[in-house]
């Protein structure tokens, strides 16, 4: 019988009813045959295959800090900080679980909109710029699973003295993606901010989304005495 600890473990995949919750058991199960189940990290990284349904892509994800696991307490601290979790768009804000914490979640896109017009900028870049000048990303949990702009737009403001807890940024595309996390990752490492990035031109915002999500399980698995945060 699944307890109801163990469907807050599989809420983000949708599971809602016993025979979905036993099919995102064996999915997880099966994905930690493909990827070690060691590290924290490695958490991060199954969560990865887990979203793209592609094994290889636990090679492309990247973390900025002194352990690999850094960036992943840092963010499990975070969330049991209640810091808010800020996402570039709707879409990401939406694939946040609402389970197992109690952080503001919110969007960045629909704001900033006058300086966007007055700039030319996009809409997402001006989003970012604005949340930041509220002061809004210091301390949060910064996810950026859509825009390249977005993506550079951060890196500006972390530059600028910005220090998110942690950086998930997971922006998709052909044109400015794989550049826009090379930036940040080099940007953060550089001022001491932790990241979750990857390489190459996938991604996207259910990545974004499960990633976070992943932090969210971290916390929630550090709470309850399963695990102990370094």
């Amino acid at each position: 019988m699944t307890t109801d600890g163990e469907f807050e473990s599989y809420a983000d995949l949708g599971a809602t009813t016993e025979n979905a919750m036993e099919i995102a058991e064996t999915s997880m199960d099966r994905v930690r045959e493909l990827v070690p189940d060691e590290t924290l990290a490695d958490r991060i990284r199954q969560k990865s295959v887990h979203a793209t349904g592609d094994p290889e892509f636990q090679h492309l994800v990247r973390f900025t800090g002194e352990t690999d696991s850094e960036p992943v307490v840092a963010g499990a601290r975070a969330v049991l900080d209640e810091s808010p979790i800020v996402t570039d768009i709707t879409m990401v804000k939406a694939g946040i679980t609402g389970r197992g914490h109690d952080c503001p979640v919110r969007k960045a896109i629909g704001n900033g909109a006058d300086l966007a017009e007055r700039t030319g900028m996009t809409r997402t870049a001006a989003s970012v710029l604005e949340l930041d000048r509220q002061g809004v990303y210091d301390g949060a949990v910064a996810v950026v699973g859509n825009a390249p702009t977005a993506a550079l737009a951060l890196a500006d403001c972390i530059e600028d003295g910005t220090r998110p807890a942690v950086v998930v940024a997971t922006p998709v595309g052909f044109v400015k993606a794989a550049e826009s996390r090379e930036r940040l990752r080099e940007t953060a490492a550089a001022h001491g901010v932790p990241a979750i990035t990857n390489v190459g031109r996938r991604g996207g915002s259910g990545l974004a989304a499960g990633l976070t999500n992943e932090l969210v399980h971290v916390a929630s698995d550090a709470r309850g005495g399963e695990i102990e945060l370094p």
